[in-house]
């Protein structure tokens, strides 16, 4: 008799492709494993119908509201919408900072090595990541928009501005105030890569939606007057505004110059991301 040794067979290993679905999984995965993704997502919501709530509680006939941005085309006559909208500019602030901290976080831990090194094509990383928090911005904002406008009616019962979600033009306000966050969201996501840092895309997104109008009335008239609507702050205020103000753009114009705005710099970030190391 021969002895036949029988050599084991070889393992079969599974091989996975980076395909766009899995990676967005992983972004997935990775928003929600976050403790401030939580959190920032709660304080933009409770931001936005706590402020709108006390604005329409408090109002009263003859006292200007402080709502819309810093030079903004929203701040004229005051009407339910606008009240239960004023949380919006602070918001946009708590969905923009949420979005660097999920691209240019990586680039402070130093996971972005890992990442990239998972995906080789790099591009889809930074789709999927504006894929992930645009429409989660976007669906919670909207509630919260939604929610802000129903409790303002309960302060403003009886009075001549109070409105119900019937009348022309409140439900588009409210839901254009939920894309203005959730395109904000986006927009913080490519500051991050295209910065790479956290402080550093903090700072520009501040400037932008807050300082740079201000900033901009330093102009001459002439040059003011042509510029200021398309400020991506002002843009995006005429997005929700309910009535179109003078000199303001209408709010499909707002939607489409904000985002605008949001693609440019997404190409910024999808160039230097496919053009420099991690």
């Amino acid at each position: 008799m021969t002895v036949t040794s029988l050599a084991p067979a070889p393992a079969r290993t599974a091989k996975y492709r980076v395909t766009g679905l899995r990676v967005l999984r992983s972004e997935w995965a990775k928003f929600w494993s976050l403790r401030s993704s939580w959190i920032t997502l709660g304080v933009a919501v409770v931001l936005l119908i706590a402020l709108g709530a006390i604005a329409s509680a408090t109002y009263s006939p003859g006292v200007a509201a402080g709502g819309g941005p810093p030079g903004g085309q929203g701040s004229g006559t005051q009407d339910a919408v606008s009240l239960a909208l004023l949380g919006v500019t602070f918001a946009s602030l708590a969905v923009g900072v949420l979005g660097v901290l999920l691209s240019a976080g990586e680039y402070t831990t130093g996971m972005i090595r890992s990442t990239l090194t998972a995906v080789p094509r790099r591009l889809p990383v930074l789709w999927s990541k504006a894929a992930v928090i645009g429409p989660i911005a976007l669906v919670l904002t909207t509630i919260g928009a939604l929610a802000a406008f129903q409790l303002g009616t309960l302060g403003l019962d009886g009075e001549k501005i109070a409105l119900s979600l019937s009348d022309d033009g409140v439900l588009r306000s409210l839901a254009g105030a939920g894309l203005y966050l959730g395109l904000v969201a986006v927009a913080g996501v490519a500051l991050g890569v295209l910065l790479r840092s956290s402080a550093g895309a903090i700072a520009v997104l501040v400037g932008v939606l807050l300082i740079l109008p201000g900033l901009a009335s330093l102009l001459p008239d002439s040059l003011y007057d042509t510029i200021n609507p398309y400020l991506p702050s002002n843009a995006g205020s005429a997005m929700y505004a309910l009535h179109e103000s003078s000199g303001a753009l209408s709010p499909g114009a707002g939607v489409a110059v904000f985002a605008g705005w949001v693609a440019l710099s997404l190409a910024g970030a999808a160039f230097r991301l496919r053009g420099t190391d991690a």
